[in-house]
């Protein structure tokens, strides 16, 4: 009795991750199980923007972000304006604050209306930044760039208020779409 008592705390102990010879195991195997699905493979290289549209952006761990976005290496925030003509001194004030510092903002704008880029270049100035003006369709490439060579950024981005789909887009979403409806559950 007392040997079979044994045997079962030690197998309630191996259960536990205290003296588990098994440690990190992904997810679990077999039918009815879970599974996780890690989408980015290279996590040093820490948020990157997948995808962006009329209403937000998509990262690369599958979160969407709803309108515009202050992003860094590792975080991801609301942005609460509401377009460029909301760019102001106050808006930027947070970029300025940071500890660490950044050492470049690269602000993504829905529109290239030179009268915007000059206020929320203004705006930058005011709060002494390094900034990079862009439309958003090469802000996020550029801050996606910067983020994996390991520099210190923060990102401010605006939905853009169009988007045009070219054909190697729409290739690949149906080769997407093909592939995930193909794979077995």
């Amino acid at each position: 009795m007392l040997l079979n008592r044994a045997k079962t705390v030690i197998k309630t102990l191996k259960r536990t991750s205290l003296i588990s010879p098994v440690r990190n195991k992904a997810a679990y195997e077999g039918d009815g199980r879970t599974t996780v699905r890690v989408i980015n493979q290279e996590q040093e290289l820490g948020l990157m923007i997948d995808s962006y549209a009329t209403y937000g952006f998509r990262l690369n761990n599958g979160v969407t972000v709803l309108g515009p976005m202050a992003i860094f290496p590792r975080t991801v925030l609301s942005w609460q304006v509401r377009g460029s003509f909301e760019v102001t001194d106050s808006s930027l004030r947070f970029f300025k604050i940071l500890e660490p510092k950044i050492d470049l903002l690269v602000v993504g704008l829905e529109t290239n209306e030179r009268s915007a880029v000059d206020i929320v270049f203004r705006a930058a100035r005011a709060n002494s930044l390094n900034v990079e003006i862009l439309p958003t369709e090469s802000a996020c490439s550029t801050f996606n760039f910067l983020n994996a060579e390991g520099r210190s950024l923060a990102g401010a981005l605006i939905p853009p208020l169009t988007v045009t789909a070219n054909e190697d887009d729409m290739l690949q979403s149906q080769l997407h779409y093909r592939n995930l409806y193909r794979r077995e559950m």
